[in-house]
């Protein structure tokens, strides 16, 4: 049952996917959530979040930025980036997720999705066959809300690791998903 909230990967930063590899490896697009994935809650885009999306464009990437946010927010940060983005996307909803793939002109095979929340970004993303990468909050100060998501977030994140625990200490066992 919490399998359908469960991240293809988890690592501690957007910053560090090596998405030269993944383009090696035939994908095309990436979909972004900005607050807590990219930079703090409200912030503009930053050096480092500059440096990232003009390394994906030379890569080859096409990138959306898939935001619930109001469109003065995205644009803040689009204006740094110069990213596609959609606000009031709607997520976990999947429609979003299908016209950030528009936008990119590709399909879930060959689409990354990476953000921080389980709920929203990662259940969404899945919900429309995308590859799933759960970052780390960058920032502690979050909106409510999102805080009594988060409460939810550490029982599936347990049952997650342990899974991933089990498949590590017992590679031949077959993990049930």
């Amino acid at each position: 049952m919490l399998e359908i909230f469960y991240p293809d990967y988890e690592v501690e930063s957007a910053y560090e996917i090596d998405y030269e590899n993944l383009y090696n490896k035939g994908f095309r697009g990436v979909i972004f959530d900005i607050d807590n994935t990219l930079v703090p809650h409200g912030a503009p885009a930053d050096q480092r979040a500059i440096a990232l999306f003009s390394r994906l464009r030379k890569a080859g990437y096409r990138t959306v930025l898939l935001s619930n946010n109001k469109e003065p927010r995205v644009k803040l940060f689009h204006d740094g980036v110069g990213s596609e983005y959609i606000f009031k996307a709607g997520k976990p909803g999947r429609a979003g997720y299908e016209r950030a793939m528009k936008l990119m002109g590709t399909v879930p095979s060959n689409t990354i999705f990476v953000g921080d929340q389980l709920f929203t970004d990662i259940w969404g993303a899945k919900k429309a066959g995308i590859t799933t990468w759960l970052v780390k909050p960058i920032h502690p100060k979050e909106e409510i809300q999102i805080i009594l998501k988060r409460r939810l977030e550490w029982v599936v994140l347990f049952f997650y690791h342990r899974k991933c625990k089990r498949a590590i200490e017992n590679p031949e066992r077959k993990q049930r998903t």
